[in-house]
């Protein structure tokens, strides 16, 4: 039965693993193009992702599609330890360069709009975040092991995989000609499975839920609300703020995470306009926060010191991954260049989600993607049906420095992405 879970879950997310931290940086190939700058445009079914408000200006259609994600990501282990090691000195992680495997994805996307009357629409979207994905094809953490005790070596491979799927059905309303709200109950389930963290079982609350556990499931919803306004013929605004998504917590990792195994969704919310420079040229700017600081699984520090007898996971202010708040800026470019090509494109950038102090447990989720540089068109491909298409470069970036329970030895984590998408819309 898990295995048909976790097959449904791979299925349906839609954007996983494109990252904000671990939040997509846009949903469906138009929005993507555009980096994500859409929660004051209206031009698909997936804009409930972003902003509800805009479905009921949408109208009937279906948007679907897939995407081929490639994302690179691992650190380096410098070989600078201290040559004294345990159990006079700090542990070290083996020298060497690390790659995750698991480099490419097939994703779909799924999104459906119904107008009621003229002022009433009724949706439905599947979507997904990720980017906490890594399988490293060794044992990491085997210098943090005691060789006396066999059951606190770490094992082969090590890494983390958490899903997350969201399915949103929006209620979206014009109040007049000019204004619209809409809301959507989300339902949320998701997925993690971690390996090869044995040495840490003993500094855990509950040793035995730490790792290689297989996969856990864990289930929850919020709330999205939005607002839309077509300020004038040139203009409009847009607004959408996300509850915190309260999620059961994962029984089988409660002696891993904070909170006894909590995992919540953070809230966030995106404030953005879209102004027509011409009738064939819109630019967009939205701005995102991410409040990842207010879960402590994720915000709580990574640089805790691991002294013999200190229970370290688990617990409320247990270990985390060290991440803040982010803030993300997204610009984006829609060009009619004819009836029967627009173009898009968009940049974003945003602040690292962690400093370089909690780089160590980061290995796991080297989410560490600061810009977007994106592109894409939409073409006709028959009456009320057209073809979406988007691609996004992540560059490369870093994050180094050392950590308290490595002593001298420096490293640095890294990621690159690339992101190409194909999409189809039907309006009918």
């Amino acid at each position: 039965m898990k295995k048909l879970i976790i097959a449904v879950i791979l299925i349906l997310s839609s954007n996983v693993y494109a990252t904000n931290g671990y939040w997509s940086h846009g949903y469906g190939a138009k929005s993507k193009s555009m980096a994500g700058a859409c929660v004051a445009m209206a031009f698909g079914a997936m804009c409930a992702a972003s902003n509800p408000a805009a479905l009921v200006r949408v109208g009937n259609r279906i948007d679907y599609g897939l995407a081929l994600f490639a994302p690179t990501r691992g650190f380096t282990a410098n070989d600078d330890a201290s040559p004294i090691g345990p159990p006079n000195g700090p542990a070290s992680v083996p020298a060497n360069q690390y790659e995750s495997g698991n480099d490419f994805f097939l994703i779909p996307h799924f999104a459906y709009n119904r107008l009621l009357d003229e002022n009433i629409s009724i949706g439905i979207a599947v979507g997904g975040n990720g980017g906490m994905n890594t399988e490293y094809d060794s044992a990491v953490f085997q210098n943090f092991g005691n060789p006396m005790f066999p059951s606190s070596m770490a094992s082969s491979p090590t890494g983390i995989d958490l899903i997350q799927m969201f399915i949103g059905v929006t209620y979206s309303r014009k109040i007049n000609e000019k204004h619209s709200f809409g809301i959507t109950p989300i339902f949320a389930i998701q997925s993690v499975e971690v390996k090869g963290l044995q040495p840490f079982k003993s500094f855990s609350l509950y040793p035995d839920k730490v790792t290689n556990n297989d996969h856990d499931f864990s289930y929850g919803g919020g709330l999205r609300f939005g607002w839309f306004g077509q300020i004038t013929d040139r203009i409009s605004l847009g607004a959408s703020y996300q509850t915190k998504l309260k999620m059961t917590k994962f029984e089988e990792y409660k002696g891993l995470f904070a909170e006894e195994g909590s995992f919540d969704a953070p809230v966030n919310y995106d404030l953005g306009f879209a102004v027509k420079i011409t009738p064939e040229l819109i630019f967009a700017f939205d701005y995102q926060r991410i409040k990842y600081g207010d879960v402590k699984a994720i915000s709580n520090p990574a640089d805790l010191v691991f002294m013999p007898g200190q229970t370290l996971l688990g617990t409320d202010n247990g270990l985390g991954f060290g991440w803040e708040d982010m803030d993300i800026f997204k610009f984006g470019l829609q060009w009619k260049y004819s009836k029967d090509f627009t173009f898009r494109a968009g940049y974003s950038h945003a602040n690292n989600p962690f400093p370089s102090t909690q780089a160590l447990f980061n290995t796991l989720s080297p989410a560490v993607i600061k810009t977007h540089y994106t592109f894409g068109f939409s073409t006709p491909l028959a009456e009320h049906t057209e073809l979406n298409v988007s691609f996004t470069y992540a560059p490369n970036e870093k994050v180094g420095g050392t950590n308290r329970n490595t002593g001298p030895q420096t490293g640095f984590v890294e990621m690159s992405q690339f992101d190409f998408v194909v999409g189809i819309g039907m309006d009918f």
